[in-house]
């Protein structure tokens, strides 16, 4: 299939209903509404061409970008509409200057639930464990580093935040939308979830007298970290044998996803994934 001109539809006012879901998407969000979100930036279209689990719904690409994309843009469907405009145009759609001038509506199938998710792990498994994070920056960054250390699920306790909040998206550079999650239990519900499911749990605390170091990941390891500044509770750590990074006495902590990065790189290098 080829992008052909009777494919792009040319929008030339910044209210046609049409595109209405990328109204001033700094402002408000699609979270929450249905499974719908935002997406933006050309690998994170290409990302969401190729993800599972999440469709979608309509394009909105600056006019100059088309050219440029059309590898992309014909891994969608026929029936998805490719909305096209000007700088102008675009800009005044977004509420901002849309330097990407690549934007996507989709949408979410349904979740799935853990011990779904658990049942077709195989005997080696990798999850990563968040408990509270709420940064969208540090929760976009989380699910990238995921994928970069081929962790086979994330798992969101309830106090975490949406990982599918535009910049979310954006910060994991699309991994979102291609890394396993589930949401919506208690961090002491996902943990002994994953005990009965034979998961060696470790989680990261600068308090931890262990260094990381020193220890052994199992066949299936579950990383847990927490929000910065209270970090991971305390029923979480007690569920938990707890490690620590090395690091210079006079700092207080590492950046989660920092943590997380230095953490599931030697957990997955134990376990022979990279």
């Amino acid at each position: 299939m080829t992008i052909t001109s009777d494919r792009l539809i040319r929008i030339t006012d910044p209210e046609d209903a049409r595109i209405g879901e990328f109204r001033d998407i700094r402002e408000r969000d699609l979270v929450g509404r249905e499974g719908r979100f935002i997406a933006e930036g050309t690998v994170v279209l290409r990302m969401l061409s190729s993800s599972k689990r999440f469709k979608a719904d309509k394009l909105l690409i600056l006019e100059n970008r088309v050219e440029g994309i059309t590898d992309i843009l014909e891994r969608f469907d026929a029936d998805i509409p490719i909305f096209v405009c000007s700088r102008s145009v675009i800009d005044s759609i977004a509420g901002f200057p849309m330097h990407r001038g690549v934007l996507a509506a989709g949408r979410a199938a349904e979740t799935q639930d853990l011990n779904s998710a658990l049942g077709g792990m195989g005997d080696d498994a990798l999850i990563l464990v968040c408990n509270g994070i709420s940064n969208h920056d540090n929760m976009g960054g989380l699910f990238r580093n995921a994928a970069a250390f081929c962790a086979d699920l994330v798992c969101l306790d309830e106090e975490c935040c949406d990982p599918m909040y535009r910049k979310a998206i954006r910060v994991s550079v699309g991994a979102a939308l291609t890394v396993p999650f589930t949401r919506q239990l208690s961090i002491e519900v996902i943990l002994r979830t994953l005990i009965d499911h034979g998961f060696d749990i470790i989680a990261l605390s600068p308090d931890a007298k262990v260094s990381i170091q020193n220890v052994e990941p199992g066949r299936r390891c579950a990383l847990v970290v927490g929000t910065e500044g209270s970090g991971i509770c305390q029923s979480a750590l007690e569920l938990s044998r707890t490690i620590r990074i090395p690091q210079a006495q006079d700092i207080d902590s590492l950046n989660v996803a920092t943590a997380a990065a230095l953490a599931l790189f030697f957990v997955a290098s134990g376990q022979g994934r990279i």
